[in-house]
């Protein structure tokens, strides 16, 4: 559903009258077209203490193809850079400001002690206002709970404050991120630097990311363009809305796509299906013979890479007034399928050695939604299986992660009262919903076969909501 405010809020009668009244004024987001570079403007480089991660960001930023800068108090940047092949310069100077540029990156890896929490603020201080429109901040750190010392761990999970204070702070379509890297995981950051460095996270702000030693073999796609060339890819509820955009994004990034929904969906399934190029399984996947079947069909196919559990249903009632039989249905289709579906699919092989699993949950499963308790608790128990079974099938080699949505422009929000709608679309740091690319393109990263080192990861798609904030 198209949201006529920001048309309205952005022309010029438009913006004096919000300007007047003091009402959100919603930048349109900048969305990935394919074609265009990783990042579009130059990327200013910060770090304090002795950062670990400069190498590594070095080389990512070489193979990007992006034009760094290093900031004064990171003077060892340019050397860095220089050795790596990087084109780059000096930002600033005593004090004064450089030029514009679309990327904020500071490596906070070297970080021990709060008493270091300065060389934060003089980045953020000078650069701030130096981001351009729909730009991109990202901080590295040590993940907290692997940390050597309590003063290192406490400075490190200050980052996140930092990180999402920046989120709300930026406006004009920019957003925060912090990314946790293991020690030993440093090259293993390329595929989420660009990601999240790039337009394809529009929508994605004031996360935290971790990053670990590869679950299997990390790929080094040949070509960045086509990083799923080869793959294939089971996308569930894949006839319309979040599951089409899914099934898309995937082809788009090269992969032979299987598309599933129920029965009742079969025609525009296969229009979906046909449109890609890929293959249509109308099945509803609730029956009990449906993970068989699954694994049926992919092992005649010669196995599958990647499942995306987009599939869910919702049948709203608050508890009390709500019937057993839509309690079971919702956590049936919504999380035990999912569960019966992965159990069967990686014991028996079907999905691939290197294989992605990758579900869809909900902010409700995380803030909670009154009227959804059934489906509150099927999406929180999404999480809940992420999280637990991500060291149990990296023995198989596969990852496991999950993306929540918050407010998506699809046919069901368009379906909400008014009033409620508009509140869902503003109460966020980008005041607007989110489009169902923005979900696939999330999906799309952890199906990467560049993404082996995240696992049990849930990424909010959600504009930094402030509901469950």
């Amino acid at each position: 559903m198209k949201d006529g405010y920001i048309d309205f809020a952005n022309s010029p009668m438009g913006a004096k009258l919000v300007n007047a009244l003091g009402l959100p004024k919603p930048l349109p987001l900048e969305r990935y077209q394919p074609g265009q570079p990783v990042v579009k403007g130059s990327v200013l480089v910060g770090g304090g203490g002795e950062p670990r991660l400069l190498e590594a960001l070095a080389s990512a930023f070489q193979r990007i193809g992006a034009q760094t800068l290093a900031h004064e108090r990171l003077p060892q940047w340019v050397s860095v850079a220089n050795k790596a092949g990087l084109i780059t310069g000096r930002w600033g100077g005593n004090g004064k400001p450089g030029e514009k540029v679309k990327a904020l990156v500071f490596d906070a890896t070297g970080l021990t002690d709060s008493t270091q929490s300065d060389a934060l603020y003089w980045f953020f201080h000078d650069a701030a206002r130096s981001l351009l429109p729909c730009g991109r901040v990202i901080v590295f750190g040590r993940p907290p709970e692997q940390c050597k010392s309590p003063r290192q761990a406490a400075i490190q999970r200050a980052l996140e404050g930092l990180t999402r204070s920046l989120g709300k702070e930026l406006k004009k379509g920019s957003n925060a991120q912090l990314v946790y890297v293991a020690e030993g995981a440093e090259e293993q950051i390329e595929s989420t630097l660009r990601f999240l460095i790039s337009p394809r996270s529009a929508y994605v702000s004031a996360q935290v990311i971790r990053i670990g030693a590869p679950v299997g073999t990390a790929e080094i796609p040949g070509d960045w363009a086509k990083p799923l060339a080869g793959r294939k890819v089971l996308v569930t509820g894949a006839s319309r809305g979040i599951g089409a955009a899914i099934a898309e994004v995937m082809a788009r990034e090269g992969a032979d796509v299987i598309c599933l929904d129920v029965p009742q969906a079969k025609e525009p399934l296969e229009a979906v299906a046909r449109k890609l190029g890929g293959k249509a399984i109308a099945m509803d996947i609730g029956a009990e013979d449906a993970p068989q079947k699954l694994v049926d069909a992919a092992k005649a196919d010669g196995g599958w890479d990647v499942i995306v559990h987009n599939a869910g249903i919702t049948r709203d009632k608050t508890i009390a007034n709500m019937k057993e039989h839509l309690w079971q249905l919702v956590v049936n289709v919504n999380l035990s399928t999912q569960e019966r579906i992965n159990d069967a699919m990686v014991s028996a092989g079907a999905l691939r050695r290197g294989g992605r699993i990758v579900c869809v949950s909900s902010i409700s499963g995380i803030a909670g939604n009154m009227g959804q308790t059934n489906y509150a608790v099927s999406k929180a128990g999404v999480v809940g299986m992420v999280q637990a079974c991500a060291p149990i099938f990296s023995e198989y080699g596969i990852t496991i992660n999950a993306v929540a949505p918050g407010f998506i422009e699809t046919q069901m929000t368009a379906a909400i009262p008014f009033a409620i709608r508009e509140a869902g679309r503003r109460m966020n740091s980008m005041s607007q919903g989110g489009q169902p690319v923005d979900v696939a393109e999330t999906i799309a990263w952890f199906a990467s076969p560049a993404s082996a080192g995240i696992t049990g990861n849930v990424v909010r798609v959600c504009g930094q909501s402030l509901i469950g904030a």
